[in-house]
């Protein structure tokens, strides 16, 4: 009798037994999604095939297919999986503290160390979500829905400091947007960065965030920084200069289609009918949509890099410098100009053409840790880390476009100074 209460389904044994049914089979979950999750960041979800996950975990595809049906499924659980362990750590850090200040600080942090964790074999990998919009509908709506209600728990958290008097006025929903968007590429870059730097880089964004890039010994203040004008006299009868500029309209239809709808959910058909020509029209600039993509690439990175030479060649202080950058990009990415491609498509590329992709980037962020290292040299700028600051400052502004999703965008240059504000101010009252 005694046996057969320890081997019944319905017995009272520990539901976290290790022998247990549902534990053993929750533990291969997580290991699959884990390893699914290291995939997807590296390789690309559109990339990576449900025998790659098996051969990695020695498993048969036959028994993956236990815990998922088809890879858009993989994709849904692994998504899903990485929003419940962000709402976890907000679970955690509320537990810890109830000051709205420590909780913002202590909810980035541990984005950070999950991150770490999991690099060093100490924990779960979780997919960053860069491909929602391959999923069905009724998956991405109830991820996106998830993931606004994350976004509203620390946004919560801002305006709770702002009424206790620990936390400075800000535009909640951009801060809010801004530290989030900040962290979007930290399993990258952190994988990257030397360990050095990479295992303290949870201090040096609560250092960030709490003072800013500003010392307080400094008054600064926003300025409007109004792009180059854009206007071009006729082309004419210039048969070159008039392909650009038909080029250069399919490069930011593009850009439009594969930020809003993922590389694979981007159809040629759907680009040419936003600009009201046949496909032909096309592949007359175009070899393929896997060169539209590349293009787009290219195209951003030239009009980053034109931003960031004409500031240079300003008289502007070091701290100016860099907020001017950060404003005409947010405005370009706001405007008819717009927008720059959102790099959640970047795994679509070639691995060889995406190394070319990322290298250049990489260039591209290190001119804007120059402007902060000339800062830090002569005291415009805090002595903050510049190379998890550049990092941070880039992937918020590659995410700045469609901010008008998140709020009211009747002023393009003061919406750029709230999103802005948190990486020169810092959140702590001055």
């Amino acid at each position: 009798m005694a046996r057969s209460e320890q081997t019944s389904p319905n017995s009272n044994s520990k539901v976290g037994s290790p022998f247990s049914r549902g534990a053993q089979h929750q533990a291969k979950r997580a290991a699959i999604l884990s390893r699914a999750a290291k995939l997807f960041n590296t390789k690309g979800a559109r990339s990576t095939t449900l025998a790659d996950v098996a051969n990695k975990l020695g498993l048969t595809k036959t028994s993956l297919y236990y815990y998922v049906r088809t890879k858009e499924d993989l994709i849904y659980q692994c998504y899903q999986n990485a929003l419940v362990r962000l709402h976890q750590s907000l679970d955690e850090v509320e537990a810890e503290t109830d000051d709205p200040l420590e909780r913002v600080l202590r909810a980035m942090e541990r984005h950070i160390e999950i991150s770490l964790d999991s690099l060093a074999g100490r924990g779960d990998y979780y997919a960053a979500p860069l491909e929602i919009a391959v999923l069905p509908d009724d998956h991405r709506e109830f991820l996106e829905q998830e993931y606004l209600r994350m976004f509203k728990r620390f946004r919560g958290y801002l305006r709770n400091g702002i009424e206790q008097g620990v936390i400075r006025e800000c535009h909640t929903t951009s801060t809010a947007r801004a530290l989030l968007t900040a962290l979007d590429w930290s399993f990258y870059w952190l994988y990257e960065m030397p360990e050095s730097e990479s295992k303290d880089a949870a201090i040096k964004i609560r250092k960030l965030f709490t003072e800013g890039l500003v010392p307080r010994a400094c008054v600064f203040k926003w300025k409007d920084r109004h792009p180059n004008s854009q206007a071009q006299a006729s082309h004419g009868f210039n048969r070159e200069a008039q392909n650009r500029v038909k080029q250069e309209a399919f490069l930011r239809a593009g850009t439009k289609h594969f930020n809003r709808k993922g590389f694979s959910g981007t159809s040629l058909d759907d680009i040419a009918e936003s600009l009201s020509v046949s496909k032909g029209a096309f592949y007359y600039h175009f070899a393929n949509k896997e060169a539209l993509l590349a293009q787009c690439y290219e195209f951003t990175l030239d009009q980053f890099e034109r931003i960031i030479s004409q500031v240079e060649q300003s008289d502007l202080p070091p701290v100016e410098k860099l907020s001017a950058v950060c404003i005409e990009i947010f405005e370009l990415q706001n405007s008819d100009r717009g927008p720059l491609i959102r790099y959640n498509t970047i795994t679509a590329l070639p691995p060889e053409l995406r190394r070319v992709v990322l290298t250049r980037t990489d260039e591209t962020h290190a001119r804007l840790g120059k402007m902060m290292a000339a800062g830090i040299s002569e005291q415009s700028i805090e002595n903050q880390s510049v190379l998890v600051t550049r990092h941070l400052l880039f992937s918020a502004i590659n995410a700045a476009v469609g901010i008008d999703q998140w709020r009211r965008l009747d002023d393009v240059t003061s919406a750029a100074h709230d999103f802005f504000d948190v990486f020169f101010l810092g959140l702590k009252p001055r």
